[in-house]
């Protein structure tokens, strides 16, 4: 830990949250331990000693979730090029991670003709918690998939031809700055998915299958009708309530009005 001191004063001057100088000291303790207890030399023996114990921050400046309003969320999707817009809107209403999004294959769209839709499922090596992702399009998803559709032959997201391998660009840094959000993250587009599913009283159950959090109850096998009730409940978050959802017309054409 001494010698990793200086590397975590930098970091932290440079304003790095715990928890990402803890990544870096979780790559450093996963090459040490694999040095100790993995690789010998040609007599068979370890090439490093038993690495002395690398403790890890406290996560104790974390920093809230940031849920976007709709007049937020309207402010800043103007403000960004089609392409990103597309993407940060199927987040928002999907409540896929970054990756996840940037990854999103046509090879995994499975249609379900009996509700005239598809869904995704994304393989488990391609999500965080190593567990197949079962991807419920709303409204408003389902709109700009449609929009893209044809664009690429292999990702639903890409740019002039290509992938798109990160969402959280100069573009997206200069919009938040433009609308005054310049706290705002990547990940806080799933949070405000998250809290839009809870205030249209959405089930924990429920939230959790779209959010795909672990729930051992859960399988990846969903029938039609358990497919119909997740749509219904994911188009919640974009029904007209009290002045703060969009109007069945503004979901048809997201890009070409960003009212949500």
């Amino acid at each position: 830990m001494g010698s990793l001191q200086t590397f975590v004063a930098d970091r932290k001057r440079e304003g790095v949250k715990n928890r990402t100088v803890n990544l870096s000291l979780s790559m450093v303790r996963r090459i040490l331990n694999l040095s100790a207890r993995v690789r010998r030399d040609e007599d068979g023996k370890p090439s490093l000693d038993p690495p002395a114990l690398i403790q890890m921050l406290p996560l104790n400046d974390a920093r809230r979730p940031y849920p976007l309003s709709w007049d937020e969320q309207r402010a800043l999707f103007k403000t960004l090029p089609d392409y990103l817009a597309q993407m940060r809107l199927f987040k928002v209403n999907t409540g896929m991670r970054d990756q996840e999004v940037c990854q999103l294959r046509w090879d995994w769209e499975i249609p379900v003709l009996e509700l005239d839709t598809s869904v995704f499922l994304t393989p488990a090596e391609f999500v965080k918690n190593r567990e197949d992702r079962l991807v419920v399009l709303n409204r408003v998803a389902k709109s700009v998939v449609e929009e893209v559709r044809r664009k690429h032959e292999e990702f639903v997201f890409t740019y002039r031809g290509k992938q798109i391998f990160q969402m959280n660009n100069t573009a997206w840094q200069n919009a938040r700055k433009k609308v005054g959000l310049p706290q705002l993250r990547i990940h806080d587009l799933k949070h405000s998915f998250g809290r839009r599913l809870r205030s249209a009283g959405v089930s924990n159950e429920t939230r959790k299958v779209l959010l795909r959090h672990r729930n051992g109850d859960i399988t990846t096998h969903y029938s039609a009708p358990e497919l119909e009730e997740l749509i219904e409940a994911a188009n919640k978050v974009c029904e007209l309530k009290s002045g703060t959802g969009c109007s069945e017309a503004e979901s048809k054409n997201p890009l070409g009005q960003l009212s949500y």
